[in-house]
């Protein structure tokens, strides 16, 4: 299995460091708010990343974290008249919604930085008892960044020729810094912000200490794989790299993964520019299972483009696979025999030579658009070679290599069967008596189960009536 590694810029062997085990972790949203497509891309990249290693045995202990502390989400509090929790907790359970219904697996490990404070301080004050971190006049603390020597070998970025004018480094007490280049780690609070005691000054993180210390805390001093957008490279990650490695003395991540940037009709996406999409505006029109397969339909190195046309070309693809296997399953049901002939044993054969084919494309840096085009030939393969005369045996077996490949991918293609009426009916008496009593929570989490399920209810005059979406 090659990786290509940001920080060599070149593909590499993957060896963990603990033999069948792999650490992972993935850089998670800010939550103010909806996610928004270009979140999706990485939960969805390394979400497949991870379920591919599993196929290949190994253990995955796989950390993505919430940042629920930051200058938009307190904006948004403020706006509402809330405490800032209120809005980060809402906004984590509307990102859990989605990545369920994009398939993505939770993960291992969800931390929130402002439950890590403690080991945010600690390592703030072991940053500064070895000289890479010193306090200014009013409590804030900054990283010397210039005491790290290796500092810019992610990015590739030399450390004299970064400007102090970087916006991307710029603070406000910007005067108060020995360097402009260097970094916050701790900040003073300020009026109606939530706040944390500190021996420095009363306040709250920078953002690139709590990644390095939720690291540190789930995974270890020292992590296989570190992903996340290209964005992130700079100056997040090198920030991390820089923190980590100065306060651990070891080397913060072996691997560095990066999605490339996801554009919408060739622009960059932007709500100025008028095509800013949440992952729940696009749910509106296409079953989330559809984004996932757009977003895998190219390497995750390289720039995407989403468009209407490209996602519907998505949905042809991913129905095609779909009807593959609802043609399979009814092939199945009314197949004559059970077991398998010898021809048809030679024509699995044939079939398992995909599964090969399938994994080479993946062991080649998680090349998923290779990986989907097997998945096709696959399906092609199945469709000339299954029909009324085959035995159950080798129809099972065809529609068990179809799943098997595409839940790699994270692609659900094995229809839900429908609800009986008299289930429908049921649940609509549960939901009727539900409201009577009051209990207003259950009606409503009957009236989503049905909707997921696509029964649409209307409550009319005549009573309660439904349909199929």
């Amino acid at each position: 299995m090659k990786i290509y590694n940001t920080l060599t810029k070149k593909k590499e062997e993957f060896v963990p460091i603990e033999p069948g085990k792999v650490r992972m972790y993935v850089c998670g949203p800010t939550v103010y708010n909806l996610i928004h497509i270009g979140n999706a891309r990485p939960m969805i990249v390394f979400d497949t990343v991870r379920r591919y290693m599993e196929h290949k045995g190994l253990e995955v202990n796989y950390v993505s974290n919430f940042t629920d502390v930051d200058d938009k989400i307190i904006k948004k509090a403020i706006e509402e008249g809330v405490d800032a929790s209120v809005i980060s907790e809402r906004y984590i359970a509307e990102c859990k919604k989605d990545m369920e219904a994009m398939n993505v697996k939770p993960a291992t490990t969800h931390p929130l930085a402002t439950q890590e404070i403690c080991g945010m301080l600690e390592m703030i004050g072991t940053l500064i008892e070895k000289g890479h971190a010193y306090v200014a006049a009013d409590g804030t603390v900054y990283f010397r960044t210039r005491s790290f020597k290796e500092y810019g070998k992610l990015s590739h970025k030399n450390l004299d020729d970064l400007q102090g004018g970087n916006r991307s480094l710029l603070v406000s007490g910007e005067d108060q810094k020995e360097d402009p280049l260097d970094f916050v780690l701790w900040k003073p609070k300020k009026d109606g912000e939530p706040y944390w005691a500190s021996d420095w000054c009363d306040g709250r993180p920078g953002w690139h200490i709590e990644c390095s210390v939720m690291s540190k805390k789930y995974l270890g001093d020292e992590i296989d794989i570190h992903a996340g957008g290209e964005d992130l490279v700079f100056p997040h990650h090198e920030n991390e790299i820089a923190q980590s490695e100065a306060a651990n003395g070891k080397t913060f991540a072996k691997y560095w993964m990066h999605n490339a940037f996801l554009n919408i009709d060739n622009k960059k996406m932007s709500k100025s520019a008028g095509n800013f999409f949440t992952v729940r505006d696009i749910a509106e029109k296409y079953d989330l299972q559809v984004l996932r397969f757009f977003m895998l339909s190219a390497h995750y190195r390289s720039p995407l483009n989403f468009s209407a046309d490209l996602m519907e070309a998505a949905k042809n693809g991913l129905e095609r696979i779909v009807t593959a296997v609802d043609n399979l399953n009814y092939l199945f049901a009314n197949a004559q025999t059970e077991a398998m002939t010898e021809e048809e044993e030679k024509q699995l054969e044939e079939a398992k030579a995909y599964i090969a084919k399938f994994d080479e494309a993946m062991d080649d840096d998680f090349n998923t658009a290779d990986a989907i085009s097997v998945i096709f030939e696959l399906v092609k393969f199945a469709n000339t070679n299954a029909d009324a005369s085959k035995s159950k045996a080798f129809i099972q077996s065809l529609i068990d290599e179809i799943k098997q490949l595409s839940d790699i991918c994270g692609l659900i293609v094995e229809k839900e069967a429908e609800m009986l009426d008299a289930d429908i009916e049921a649940l609509i008496e549960e939901r009727q008596a539900a409201r009577k009593a009051k209990n207003f929570a259950r009606a409503d989490e009957i009236r989503d189960e049905l909707l997921n399920k696509g029964i649409i209810l209307e409550d009319t005059r005549e009573g309660v009536k439904w349909k199929r979406a």
